[in-house]
């Protein structure tokens, strides 16, 4: 009778044992995926980020291409959360100034930072 008594008290405890190891897993796994989903998530937040960037970039230099007495052949437009800088070169003083206007009149523009010169007379 004390052997049956000591068979189930052993029986007993491996079940319990083998319970919480399974548990602990199940656990481990949860884990594992939230941080694989964050990971993911992060990873098409930057890919949104990134494209919006891009669609604000063409916008900007689509505007500029339209608006009358730019020269947009050396101005190079980036985009970075709704902040845009104008960089390069124009043939004339007067389209720093109208290249910063027409791009604060973008929708998503937020700032922009102009770094455009003049060219010199020779072209270079």
């Amino acid at each position: 009778m004390k052997a049956i008594h000591a068979i189930r008290m052993a029986v007993g405890a491996l079940v319990v044992a083998a319970s919480v190891n399974a548990w602990a897993q199940a656990s481990d796994t949860s884990a594992a995926t939230d941080t694989a989903n964050t990971a993911a998530s992060a990873k098409a937040s930057k890919k949104a980020a990134r494209t919006a960037n891009r669609a604000l970039q063409k916008k900007v230099r689509a505007a500029l291409a339209h608006a009358k007495g730019i020269s947009v052949a050396n101005i190079t437009v980036r985009a970075n959360n709704g902040a845009v800088t104008l960089a390069g070169t124009v043939p004339d003083a007067s389209q720093i100034d109208q290249a910063t206007q027409v791009a604060q009149g973008v929708a998503g523009v937020t700032s922009v930072k102009n770094a455009l010169t003049v060219r010199s007379e020779g072209g270079q």
